[in-house]
């Protein structure tokens, strides 16, 4: 459904190269915003294709851009957030592995616009291999006069720095980062104040994920009311989906919002399919921090509509009926997946992550983690599963960031729609 918009030049032979890159019309994008726009132009672009985060949360781009203090003395910083940790999304590991320069000329864009000067790109400790790609992208640009000191001569400079974590998940929360950027340990931070206006070293700072800031290059080479053209009501443009599980064509695949669940895992153009022909089961279609769903409510809503990938179709009857996009990990189950091993397997992930910080997620995580043992170890009473949803109920919304409520949610949603899977297994 729909042309390839970030995707399109990834099978282009060496085309991480810049020279390949340009090419076939790399860095025009930077050059026609430099040299005949203005940053608030720029950013009216943004507004108008109604780009919505990647990462998971879904906020609008343009908006949050808008939030930036620009009245402060102080130097302001963007971020990239290249900390993909989430279990069953990879996407923006394929981004920066293929198109490392699509990414740059991203941050190029986005920094011009938010008048930032510096610019770091945050990365999972684990994706040390990525670093060099990276490095070499970016001295690549530089070389060309598209990072450093009057870029294409103009006014603006930029620098670009890659700083990897060392693999810790919490520090994919924006202000968990910029902790850690700064030297600390990566905790949360409590907000307000908000990094708009207090965030790395205490100055202006936006934080955006990886596929949302090589979006804007191709925002701003179509236009933003082009884009805004793409996809379905307010889930507007592309998305790029991890697809992995009981599928015969795992992989990164890039979908027009507005495609139906349905023909994504069925299609050959995607998914292709459950493996061996079996019947589905289930799917978690945001990355594991998302409600699960069965098979009739992945692929229709509880009104009966078919379900298609966009925030607002996947989030109908939220926590009742519904899940949520979040940052398109696709994770597909078959008839003879177990839901109490995977429940266990991811709380056991969350229990691990957690920074422990707040008690609710430090000790909740935990508990929850050792009852879905016992469950699943044959040792489970009845009693258990009603005790595991009263404790992920107290850790939901009761934490300083989200990790508490990725936790509480596959629990909760596993147990509404698959309850007898765990009295089975205890009994």
């Amino acid at each position: 459904m729909g042309r390839a918009i970030l995707l399109d030049k990834v099978n282009i032979p060496g085309i991480r190269a810049f020279e390949v890159y340009r090419e076939h019309g790399g860095y025009k994008p930077a050059g026609k915003a430099l040299l005949g726009m203005t940053p608030a132009q720029v950013q009216q672009e943004v507004i108008k294709s109604g780009l919505r985060g990647r990462g998971g949360a879904g906020f609008p781009t343009g908006l949050k851009w808008s939030f930036l203090d620009r009245k402060s003395d102080k130097p302001r910083y963007l971020v990239c957030n290249a900390d993909e940790s989430e279990p069953g999304t990879f996407k923006d590991r394929y981004l920066m592995e293929k198109l490392p320069h699509l990414l740059i000329e991203g941050l190029i864009l986005s920094s011009y616009a938010l008048g930032v000067k510096t610019c770091y790109i945050y990365i999972r400790g684990e994706f040390k291999y990525l670093v060099g790609i990276l490095e070499t992208a970016i001295h690549e640009a530089k070389k060309n006069n598209y990072l450093g000191e009057k870029i294409l001569g103009t006014d603006f400079s930029l620098e670009i720095y890659v700083h990897p974590g060392a693999g810790a998940y919490i520090c994919g929360e924006e202000t968990a980062l910029l902790e850690s950027l700064e030297g600390k340990r990566g905790n949360p931070r409590i907000k307000p104040p908000f990094p708009a206006y207090k965030g790395l070293y205490d100055c202006p700072t936006v934080v955006n994920n990886v596929e949302t800031l090589a979006t804007v290059t191709s925002i701003i080479s179509m236009g933003g009311d082009a884009y805004s053209k793409l996809g379905i009501g307010k889930s507007t443009g592309t998305k790029l989906m991890s697809a992995c599980g009981n599928i015969n064509k795992p992989g990164v695949y890039e979908i027009e919002m507005g495609l139906p669940v349905e023909d994504f895992i069925y299609s050959e153009e995607y998914c292709g399919g459950i493996k061996n022909d079996r019947m589905l089961k289930a799917v978690i279609p945001g990355g594991s921090s998302v409600p699960i769903l069965p098979a009739d409510l992945i692929l229709n809503t509880a009104k009966g509509q078919p379900r298609l990938l966009t925030y607002e179709s996947l989030a109908e009857g939220e926590f009742i009926s519904g899940s949520m996009l979040g940052s398109g990990g696709f994770i597909v189950f078959d008839e003879n997946a177990c839901i109490v091993r995977n429940t266990w397997n991811l709380t056991r992930f969350y229990r691990h992550e957690s920074c422990g910080q707040c008690s609710p997620c430090r000790e909740g995580t935990g508990w929850m983690e050792k009852i879905l043992y016992r469950i699943e170890h044959g040792q489970g009473r009845m009693s258990d599963i009603d005790l595991l949803v009263r404790i992920a109920k107290n850790i939901e919304g009761n934490t300083i960031c989200p990790l508490g409520d990725a936790a509480a949610w596959p629990v909760a949603s596993a147990i509404r729609h698959f309850r007898k899977e765990f009295e089975e297994h205890i009994k």
